[in-house]
């Protein structure tokens, strides 16, 4: 009950930033494809998560289990103090994320799935389109992330604060606000440096900013890219054709694999 709660907080205060200091103060908060990204923030946001945490420990861990035994470092984590579990979970998991969001854009029936979360267009811009994504691409990031985290027996603790902290760090990327100053900029990822990921001109393959909580790998791996103004377009070409309700955007990735 503590993530849905304190999801519910990262929102209530990213979307009150907005309201009050919006960086596109023409762009509107109530939007035709509001009630799709709300759909998708309650099903992504409160049950995935959850569930899949669930599926790992309760009926994926216990066969490896029996076949590894006490081999592999199991369970190593678990007697290491609370701030050395947090700080790991916070780094190695986030440059986890970093990699996979790569092969996101790279592998291409990968990057069929996360044109979902790329169909945010001019005008959508702001804290709750986070969140918008299909559930496959949860189902990937989930399984890479949580089942390391449980077989080394990083607390629930520690994957609670990576979930709040990534929750926050997130809508912060997404929202209609005028951060990316300073130079923290360097280090932790902004809605300045998130805007260009959506770049719709990027060529195909050449995704820039992948960054989740942390922009350091970027800089550090060559692929960061802050323009000073922002893209001329968000999406990507064809975005003009994608669906816009839960359920066809759900359905999209798997129709065009098929073809």
């Amino acid at each position: 009950m503590i993530y849905p709660i304190a999801l519910a907080i990262c929102s209530l205060l990213v979307a009150a930033l907005e309201a009050f200091a919006p960086r596109r103060p023409e762009q509107r908060q109530l939007r035709p494809t509001l009630w799709t990204d709300l759909v998708m923030l309650v099903f992504n946001g409160h049950f995935l998560g959850v569930g899949l945490y669930l599926l790992s420990t309760k009926w994926i861990l216990p066969p490896i289990d029996r076949v590894l035994g006490p081999h592999l470092y199991r369970n190593v984590a678990a007697h290491w103090p609370l701030w050395l579990q947090v700080a790991t979970v916070l780094l190695v998991m986030d440059f986890a994320q970093w990699c996979i969001h790569n092969l996101l854009h790279r592998v291409s029936w990968l990057w069929e799935f996360h044109k979902v979360h790329h169909s945010v267009v001019d005008g959508e811009m702001d804290w709750i389109v986070s969140f918008r994504f299909h559930w496959m691409e949860a189902v990937i990031y989930k399984t890479l992330q949580y089942l390391p985290l449980a077989f080394f027996g990083f607390s629930a603790t520690a994957a609670l604060t990576h979930a709040i902290v990534g929750t926050l760090i997130g809508h912060l990327n997404h929202a209609n606000l005028d951060l990316g100053h300073g130079p923290w900029r360097y280090l932790v990822n902004n809605p300045r440096m998130h805007l260009w990921h959506h770049d719709y001109d990027a060529p195909p393959g050449k995704a820039r900013n992948f960054g989740i909580i942390f922009s350091c790998w970027d800089y550090l791996f060559g692929t960061a890219h802050v323009p000073d103004g922002p893209p001329r377009k968000l999406g990507f070409p064809g975005v003009e054709s994608f669906p816009h309700n839960f359920f066809t955007s759900s359905l999209w990735p798997l129709q065009r694999l098929k073809k």
